[in-house]
């Protein structure tokens, strides 16, 4: 009888059986995939610059850094990101693998949000978003670059989920 309740008629179940095939499912489906997508550019510039970055002598480095004033503003995509992969993982209620790569993509964003205020963000407010040489400029450097390089990796893999998802509920993997 419990097995019945959490199959199809609990708080998601219900709902995402027939919300899973419908346009509205498709459209949270490829809004999930695009706001990962859209937070990967700038996760993904970090990496691509990141062995230039790293040799260039700090006065050089402090004056690149610059470059990233307003870029907070990606904040919006990873918040909806977050948002929306946590919505589809609730709607997969019924199906268990569905469910388990939203939820895997959900909990990748997340721990690039763990990454951000315990690795990167101290950075910043120690060198005031790089306008200040920090006292250790090498390990303040490192960190930075390399915070964003793990956030880079955990939002490809919740890209890749959301993709194995996709195409897994296309059925043409």
């Amino acid at each position: 009888m419990a097995a019945k309740r959490f199959s199809g008629s609990g708080v998601f179940g219900g709902m995402a059986g027939r919300l899973a095939g419908t346009a509205a499912g498709r459209v949270l489906r490829a809004a999930a995939l695009i706001s990962v997508a859209l937070y990967l550019v700038p996760v993904g510039a970090h990496v691509a610059e990141l062995a230039a970055k790293l040799a260039l002598p700090p006065d050089q480095y402090m004056i690149v850094q610059q470059i990233y004033a307003g870029w907070a503003l990606f904040g919006v995509f990873i918040a909806a990101a977050l948002l929306i992969t946590l919505v589809q993982a609730a709607l997969a209620w019924r199906d268990g693998v569905d469910r388990g790569l939203s939820f895997a993509a959900f909990l990748c964003l997340a721990a690039t949000q763990i990454v951000f205020w315990m690795f990167t963000y101290p950075m910043n407010v120690e060198t005031r978003n790089w306008t200040v040489m920090p006292a250790m400029f090498d390990s303040a450097r490192w960190q930075w670059e390399f915070s964003h390089a793990a956030s880079a990796a955990l939002t490809a893999a919740a890209f890749l989920c959301l993709v194995a998802g996709t195409v897994r509920r296309s059925g043409r993997w």
